[in-house]
C-alpha cells in the first residue's frame, strides 16, 4: 500500500498510509495523542475519528482540549435529546440534529410538544447522561439502512441524496438508540456535563419552505454546570439587548407581515440613526478619494450572466419576466459598478479608480433564515469598488484596512481577522486564485494585525480579508470586508491603456466599510444596549421645564441648541417622571430649567449616567456637544465626574 502525505496545522508533512483514517494520523504523531482524539477537522470540516484521510488533506487532531470539542459535544447533546424524546413520544418522527454556536437544535415531526414539555424531556435526557451509555459507531450497508429507516421519509432523503454514491453509512448507538449520522460524537453520553433546553420554533425541511414544516428543539450542553450558568446568565443580557425588542421601544423599524419577509421599514428615529452612519462613510470615501455613483434596483439577466451571478447564484435571485424578457433584483452592486467603469476610456494614470454607493440589494434567503435584521431580503451595503493596476493592490488594499480600522475605533469594537480562500463553487482558474490569495496574505503579513484563515470561505469571484465585530456581550458577527477580483474585469472585459501603450486589465477590489447597514445597526443596537452615542442618537437632548411657566424659557434654550436632535418635555408630570421617562427613552442628555435657572440664563444638565452638574451656560453647553458630534465620542462625557 502506498503513502500519501498530509498536512499537520504547524504546516508540517506526516506520511501515513493511504487509507488512514483520522485517529491513525493521531497515532503516528504520538500514542498518547492517538489515545485522546475525539475526532479530526480535515480540510476545515468537521468529521469522525475512523474517518479516512486523503493525499493533501489538512489535518487537525480534536481532543477534548480543543475549540471543537464543544461542538463534538453539543452534537451527542442532540442525540441525547432525540433519545428522550423518543422514549416520551415513541411516534416522533427525526430529521436532523446538528450542533450550533451556541448548542444544537432537533427538528422533528409527528409530535405536538412546547416548552411546557421540556421538564419531562429535561428529566429523561439527564437519566440517559447519568446512564454513561457507550457512544458507538455502527457502519452499514446503504441498502440495509435504507430499509430500516424506510419509515422515515427524512432520514431516507438523507440516504437517497446526501448519501447517493455511498456504499456504507454510519449510525451511532447509545444504549438500545441509535441514530443515522455522520457524527463525530463523544465517547459516552457520560461526558455531557450539563444540557439544557432552550426554546422551540417551527422550521422548513431543509430550509425550503414548499417543504413539510417541522418543530425545532433548541437546547444547549457543556462540559460543567458553572459553563452552562454562565451561558444563561449571558444568554438572559442578550434577550435584554435584543434589537427587535429595543427597535420597538425606540421605535426604530418594523418589519409587518404585510409588507413581506425580510423587508425592513425604517421609522423617523431608525432613519435618523441610519443617515449618520451614511454620512460617516461619506465622510471616510471623501477622504479616501472615491466618487460617489448610484446604480437601479434592476437589471436585465443579460449582466447578471456577464458578471457570473447567474451561474453562481441564481437561486438566492428575485426574477421576473418584462415584456418576454427576464430582469433580477440586484443581488450585489458590483457588476453595475464594472459597468459603469466599462464606459470609460481609462490611461494607468487614471487608475485607481474608485466607485461609492449606498446600495440596496436583494438575496431570497430562506424565511426560516430570516430575523430582524441580522438576516433580511433586502439590505443596503456602504459598497465601494476600486479598479486598480496590479502594483497598487498592497496600497489600496492597505488604505481600506485603515478605513475599517478607524470605523472599529470609532465604535468600540473589538474584531477578529480572517483570509477566506476559495470555496467549492468558484469561477476563474487556479493560478488566478493562487495569485489573488497570496496578494491577501501578503497585507495581512505586513500589517500588525492578527489573522486567521477560513478555507474554503471566499466569495465565488475572489478570495476575501474578513472582518467580524465582537460586541459587548462577546458575541462574534460578520462585518466588513475586503475581497480581491480577478475575475470580473475579465468577464466584463474591462481595460486600460498602460504605459506602453497596450491595453491591461485592472483588477478590481470589493470593499465595505461595516458590511450592511442592517447588520451594522443591528450589532450596533445591540453593543449599546440602544444607548447610543451622543452623536447617534436619535433623540440627543431633552429639555424638561419643572412647571409650565418655564416652556417658554425651555424653547429658548431648545433654539440656542437647534444644531442637535432637541425636544422639550412638554407632557403633565412631575420633573420626576419626566427625568424617568428621558432615561427610559435612552436619551443621552437631560437638561432641566425652572426659575432658577431661567433668572440666570443657564441650565442643569443630567447625562444618562444620572449625573448632573447645575449654573451650565447655554453655549458652554453647545460647544461641548459640538465636540461630542466632531470627535464622535462613544459615551456622553459633558458631567464633571464623567471626564471633566
Amino acid at each position: 500500500m502506498s503513502d500519501i502525505v498530509v498536512t499537520l496545522p504547524d504546516g508540517s508533512e506526516l506520511s501515513v498510509p493511504e487509507g488512514a483514517s483520522v485517529a491513525d494520523v493521531a497515532y503516528e504523531i504520538g500514542p498518547g495523542l492517538g489515545e485522546d482524539t475525539v475526532a479530526g477537522v480535515v480540510d476545515g470540516e468537521l468529521v469522525d475519528e475512523a474517518d479516512p484521510v486523503h493525499d493533501g488533506a489538512r489535518i487537525e487532531i480534536v481532543t477534548d482540549q480543543s475549540e471543537e470539542y464543544l461542538r463534538v459535544l453539543r452534537h451527542s447533546a442532540a442525540h441525547v435529546f432525540a433519545q428522550a424524546l423518543q422514549r416520551e413520544y415513541p411516534e416522533a418522527e427525526l430529521a436532523i440534529g446538528p450542533p450550533t454556536e451556541e448548542g444544537f437544535y432537533y427538528d422533528v415531526a409527528g409530535v405536538d410538544i412546547d416548552e411546557e414539555d421540556f421538564p419531562a424531556l429535561e428529566a429523561e435526557m439527564r437519566d440517559i447522561v447519568e446512564s454513561d451509555h457507550d457512544i458507538r459507531r455502527v457502519e452499514l450497508p446503504r441498502e440495509e439502512a435504507l430499509t430500516e429507516y424506510e419509515d422515515n421519509e427524512y432520514k431516507t432523503a438523507i440516504l437517497a441524496e446526501e448519501a447517493a454514491g455511498e456504499d456504507r453509512v454510519s449510525v451511532y448507538e447509545q444504549g438500545d438508540w441509535r441514530d443515522l449520522c455522520k457524527g463525530p460524537h463523544v465517547e459516552s453520553t457520560g461526558e455531557i456535563g450539563a444540557i439544557e433546553l432552550l426554546s422551540i420554533s417551527s422550521a422548513y425541511w431543509r430550509g425550503d419552505e414548499e417543504n413539510d414544516q417541522l418543530t425545532r428543539v433548541y437546547g444547549t450542553a457543556f462540559e460543567s454546570e458553572s459553563a452552562l450558568e454562565e451561558f444563561l446568565e449571558m444568554r438572559e443580557k442578550a434577550q435584554e439587548r435584543d434589537h427587535r425588542r429595543i427597535a420597538r421601544e425606540m421605535d426604530l423599524f418594523s418589519i409587518p407581515t404585510i409588507t413581506g419577509p425580510g423587508l425592513p421599514l425604517y421609522h423617523p428615529p431608525g432613519r435618523t440613526v441610519l443617515s449618520e452612519l451614511e454620512s460617516y462613510v461619506d465622510e471616510l470615501n471623501e477622504e479616501a478619494g472615491y466618487g460617489e455613483v448610484e446604480t437601479p434596483h434592476v437589471f436585465r439577466t443579460e449582466l447578471w450572466e456577464e458578471s457570473g451571478h447567474y451561474q453562481n447564484y441564481q437561486d438566492d435571485m428575485f426574477l421576473f419576466d418584462v415584456n418576454d424578457e427576464e430582469y433580477g433584483l440586484k443581488p450585489m452592486n458590483c457588476p453595475g459598478h464594472a459597468t459603469i467603469f466599462d464606459q470609460g476610456s481609462w490611461s494607468y494614470r487614471d487608475l485607481p479608480v474608485r466607485y461609492a454607493e449606498h446600495g440596496k440589494v436583494y438575496r431570497k434567503e430562506q424565511r426560516g433564515e430570516l430575523s430582524g435584521l441580522s438576516r433580511t431580503w433586502a439590505f443596503t451595503i456602504d459598497d465601494g469598488h476600486l479598479f486598480v493596476r496590479p502594483d497598487q493592490i498592497e496600497a489600496e488594499v492597505r488604505q481600506v484596512m485603515d478605513g475599517i480600522e478607524r470605523v472599529l475605533d470609532t465604535f468600540d469594537l473589538d474584531v477578529s481577522v480572517d483570509l477566506a480562500t476559495r470555496p467549492e463553487k468558484s469561477v476563474g482558474g487556479d493560478e488566478v486564485w493562487e495569485q489573488a490569495e497570496s496578494q491577501l496574505e501578503s497585507v495581512l503579513e505586513s500589517s500588525s494585525m492578527k489573522w486567521g484563515i477560513e478555507p474554503g470561505d471566499g466569495a465565488f469571484y475572489g478570495p476575501k480579508i474578513d472582518f467580524g465585530f465582537e460586541d459587548a456581550l462577546g458575541r462574534s458577527w460578520d462585518g466588513p470586508t475586503v475581497q480581491l477580483d480577478f475575475n470580473m474585469p475579465e468577464r466584463f472585459d474591462l481595460t486600460y491603456t498602460g504605459e506602453d501603450n497596450e491595453a491591461h486589465r485592472p483588477v478590481m477590489i470589493h470593499r465595505a466599510l461595516y458590511g450592511s447597514y442592517e447588520r451594522f445597526f443591528m450589532v450596533l443596537i445591540e453593543h449599546f444596549g440602544g444607548d447610543f452615542p451622543f452623536w447617534l442618537a436619535p433623540e440627543q437632548v431633552r429639555i424638561l421645564p419643572i412647571s409650565d411657566d418655564n416652556l417658554g424659557y425651555a424653547h429658548r434654550v431648545k433654539n440656542e441648541l437647534s444644531a442637535f436632535r432637541v425636544e422639550v418635555e412638554d407632557r403633565d408630570m412631575t420633573v420626576g417622571r419626566k427625568i424617568r421617562a428621558a432615561h427610559d427613552d435612552r436619551v443621552p442628555y437631560m437638561v432641566v430649567v425652572g426659575d432658577d435657572e431661567e433668572g440666570a440664563g443657564t441650565v442643569s444638565v443630567r447625562d444618562r449616567f444620572e449625573n448632573e452638574r447645575d449654573g451650565v451656560e447655554v453655549s458652554t453647553f453647545a460647544a461641548h456637544l459640538r465636540g461630542e458630534v466632531d470627535d464622535r465620542t462613544v459615551e456622553p462625557d459633558f458631567v464633571t465626574d464623567r471626564g471633566e
